[in-house]
């Protein structure tokens, strides 16, 4: 199985598109692809692949960094962002599915070996080269394991619920999150405390996976820790929401407006749960599920309307090759990049020298300022991928 699949299904059957004088086909929404989603995808792991491979982390524009802890950049709306469209893409792929009379039963089983896959994968990801790996110390959350879990519990409540079980599920998630980090005590501290590694979600991962299999930069907690992935469950359903309001019996015009409108009453919303429970992203706190959400629910409404609305799809091309292999992308992007910091030598100087720092002061920082050098370095990183 290719793990791609759990977010690139085509809508339907065979396309039928309408020429638009100038620009690429358009498609309707039931028929073929949505190809604004691919887009958005795209775009999306692109921006992961950017802010995750600079030059060097030491020179790195503001925007491209994660919040030092509460509040928000650019950069902390990738990964909910990815989390959901793997929402919206859910509902086509069901959806379509369902119209021809599959099983849920059998849809849930292909869902959890799907999200196993995924799982594996990331741990691979992490024990990469695997060959001599300290496995004393794997890291067993992470950005694929999130999104693996979130994708299997995200699709059992789509099965089984109606949309207003999703939304009863959505609040429960957020409302029952805010309570837990807030009102339930740490054994031996306080409760409310979110400060890095004295919130209950780190003493959680600390319980469990122990200090050796959690993020190796803290080893007190980590950022896709266990507590904190039942919030993320939430930003996929919230992108099934959107999925399901996409696949509606509505006018294009419909579309867009109710995915702006509801991204704007949803950022709202998370802006004002942020006084008293703030936007953070490695809590992934309820108040940073609604915002990121509001956003991209308007983002996508943006693509919509651009792409498959108007019919300008051909700067989106890049974006849509790389949505169509988003999982794939991902992978091969972090393996090469521990290759690249892997192979070392000594240099002139007796020191040595990994390949990753040779190439960026050869290439990049021998003839531009350190903080544009590392921004090209990431672009270029970006392209070959591509």
């Amino acid at each position: 199985m290719n793990p791609t699949t759990v977010v690139s299904e085509p809508v339907s059957g065979a396309p039928e598109t309408v020429e638009v004088a100038g620009k690429s086909p358009v498609t309707p929404v039931g028929q073929g692809r949505l190809v604004s989603l691919d887009a958005f995808r795209g775009i999306t792991i692109a921006g992961m692949l950017l802010v995750n491979n600079p030059g060097t982390w030491a020179h790195i524009y503001n925007p491209l960094e994660h919040a030092k802890w509460n509040g928000w950049t650019p950069t902390d709306l990738i990964f909910p962002f990815f989390i959901f469209i793997v929402g919206v893409a859910m509902t086509f792929s069901f959806g379509k599915l369902m119209e021809r009379g599959a099983d849920r039963h059998a849809l849930m089983l292909k869902t959890a070996k799907r999200a196993l896959l995924i799982f594996l994968v990331g741990l691979a990801l992490h024990s990469f080269p695997w060959l001599g790996y300290d496995y004393a110390h794997l890291r067993i959350p992470g950005v694929l394991q999130r999104i693996a879990i979130a994708y299997l519990f995200a699709a059992m409540i789509y099965l089984y619920t109606s949309t207003r079980g999703q939304i009863v599920a959505i609040a429960a998630l957020l409302l029952g999150y805010w309570a837990l980090q807030t009102l339930v005590p740490v054994p031996g501290g306080y409760a409310g405390v979110l400060a890095p590694g004295q919130d209950l979600g780190a003493y959680i991962d600390r319980a469990i996976f122990t200090a050796n299999h959690v993020w190796r930069e803290a080893r007190t907690w980590d950022p896709e820790g266990l507590l904190s992935t039942l919030p993320a469950i939430g930003t996929a359903l919230l992108g099934g929401l959107a999925g399901t309001w996409i696949r509606g019996k509505r006018g294009q015009l419909e579309i867009v407006s109710g995915l702006f409108i509801a991204g704007a009453v949803l950022m709202a919303l998370g802006g004002m749960w942020g006084w008293v429970f703030p936007i953070n992203k490695s809590l992934w706190t309820s108040s940073y599920v609604l915002f990121t959400a509001g956003f991209a629910c308007q983002f996508l409404a943006l693509c919509y309307w651009l792409i498959d609305v108007k019919g300008y799809q051909r700067w989106a091309r890049p974006f849509v090759i790389y949505g169509m292999n988003a999982i794939a992308a991902f992978f091969l992007s972090g393996a090469f990049a521990r290759v690249l910091n892997l192979v070392k030598w000594t240099g002139d100087d007796g020191k040595p020298i990994v390949l990753k720092t040779f190439i960026y002061k050869t290439f990049y920082e021998s003839w531009l300022q350190p903080i544009n050098a590392s921004l090209l370095f990431a672009i270029t990183y970006v392209l070959f991928f591509l």
